[in-house]
Formats: structure tokens, C-alpha cells, sequence
């Protein structure tokens, strides 16, 4: 299927991650000239060689979100050198925090609020408007199962990717009639090296992963690609009537169960 991507220019927060270097991958060969943006360079160039070893088109950009200076700056750069983004894949985001309530880190906590939240804002404020501007827009928000449900010893990571559900509902409703949709995917945890464990096996390895995996009614953890290839539907053509939505890519884990 052709996703209609091949004259776009999709940017990518935190493209240098596991996430982020995926969805370049993939948004690479769906045929859009992909940006990966982090505020480390090596990982992001190595994002992008990826995407230009299969034969794709992009460009490694350093940027602090968290700086709106630098943000205005980079963004302008990038319009300068690619004519403008098309996609915008808000991925950036720290998820390392665990702790109780009583015990939470002041400084973890605004942390993740510049970051996860703030960052994302400043670089969608750039790049909003002109897609309104031109007619035709997609920005796709990275959430969680945690920004849904809650998660314990999480609280700002929840908080902000709960925040970026109605951030995305927000840009859905004002760019619904300028051709910009905006959507929010939560996926649960996805890592390549042990989507193919069994829970036995996880157990051995990681006993949070394996709780996760219990939970899951498909008894298994997903991948990175299966994030990527949502964001690249969220992208296409094929997604017009297709906004203000949370998608999860979750294996079941929100379903209710006995």
C-alpha cells in the first residue's frame, strides 16, 4: 500500500532512540525525507543512516527541546533546508522515574514536565501553524499505557503523557478543518530483544517485564516496529478522517478482564 508519503518530510523527536530510530526507519521507507532530531547528534546520525542505508532520504539534527530559543532556530533551519514538515512525531521523552509519592524527586518531576510536555509544545508551536497554513498536516503524539491508566511510581511521566492526550485532542479539533489531523498513540512496553520471550523466560530475566506480560492477553511484550508502522498509518494518506484519536498499541493489556 502506498501511504503517500514520498513528497513529505517527516520529523521525529528523540529520532535517535528506540522508538524514534524506528519510526525514522519506517516513515524512511514509506518514502518521506525523515529528520531525526535529539539532543544527541551521534544517535540521530546514526538514526539516519539507517534510513539512508535502505535506500531512504534524511537529515540528523541536534536540538534542546527544552530550550525555545534553540527550538525556534532548528525548526527554521529545517524549513529552510527541506521546505517545510509535513509529519510531526512527537516521541521525545524521559521514562525513568520510579518512586513513590513520598520519596518523588522535585527535580525528576520538572524534569519530565520540560521535557515530555513543554518540549513537545515548543516544537509543535513552530511547526503547527504552517501546516494549517498549507492545508495538509499530521502530528502524531507518543503517549503510554501510563498517560491511560495510571502509573505507579510514575507520576510525571504518567501525568505528562497523560497531558499529551489532550494536547492532541486539542490540535485535532483546531486543525480539523485546515487538512491536519493529530492523533496520540499509547503503546505498552515495546523492546525488540524480548518480544519473543516467553513469560518463563521473562521471569528469569526481568520480573517487571514479566508482570506486564502476565497482564497482557496476548502473553507477550511488542516491538518498536509495531509502534512504527502505526505511526506511519497515522501519517498517510489513508489516515485523513482519521483524528483526535488514542491508539493502542498494546497487545490488549487496557482491556478489561476477569
Amino acid at each position: 500500500m502506498d501511504f503517500g508519503l514520498s513528497d513529505k518530510t517527516a520529523l521525529v523527536t528523540g529520532g535517535g532512540g528506540r522508538i524514534g530510530s524506528e519510526d525514522c526507519e519506517v516513515l524512511g521507507e514509506e518514502g518521506a525525507t525523515v529528520v531525526a532530531l535529539d539532543v544527541d547528534l551521534d544517535a540521530a546520525q546514526n538514526a539516519i543512516e539507517t534510513v539512508e542505508e535502505a535506500g531512504g532520504e534524511g537529515l540528523a539534527v541536534e536540538c534542546d527541546l527544552t530550550d525555545r530559543e534553540d527550538v525556534g532556530a532548528t525548526v527554521e533551519a529545517i524549513r529552510e533546508e527541506t521546505g517545510g514538515v509535513d509529519v510531526l512525531v512527537n516521541n521525545a521523552g524521559m521514562v525513568d522515574a520510579r518512586a513513590r509519592m513520598q520519596d518523588y524527586d522535585d527535580d525528576i518531576w520538572d524534569r519530565d514536565v520540560a521535557i515530555n510536555l513543554t518540549g513537545t509544545y515548543n516544537v509543535t508551536r513552530e511547526i503547527f501553524p504552517a501546516m494549517c497554513d498549507r492545508g495538509w498536516g499530521r502530528v502524531i503524539n507518543m503517549s503510554s499505557m501510563a498517560g491511560w491508566q495510571g502509573g505507579f511510581g510514575q507520576a510525571s511521566y504518567a501525568a505528562t503523557k497523560a497531558a499529551l492526550i489532550g494536547f492532541g485532542k486539542t490540535l485535532a479539533l483546531e486543525g480539523a478543518q485546515s487538512g491536519v489531523t493529530a492523533n496520540i498513540i499509547a503503546p505498552n512496553i515495546v523492546v525488540d530483544e524480548f518480544a519473543d520471550m516467553s513469560i518463563e523466560e521473562l521471569e528469569q530475566f526481568d520480573e517487571h517485564f514479566a508482570r506486564i506480560a502476565k497482564a497482557t492477553p496476548m502473553r507477550k511484550l511488542g516491538r518498536e516496529r509495531d509502534v512504527a508502522n502505526t505511526v506511519a498509518y497515522l501519517a498517510s494518506e489513508q489516515a485523513n478522517y482519521v483524528t483526535g484519536q488514542v491508539v493502542g498499541v498494546t497487545g490488549g493489556i487496557d482491556l478489561f478482564s476477569f
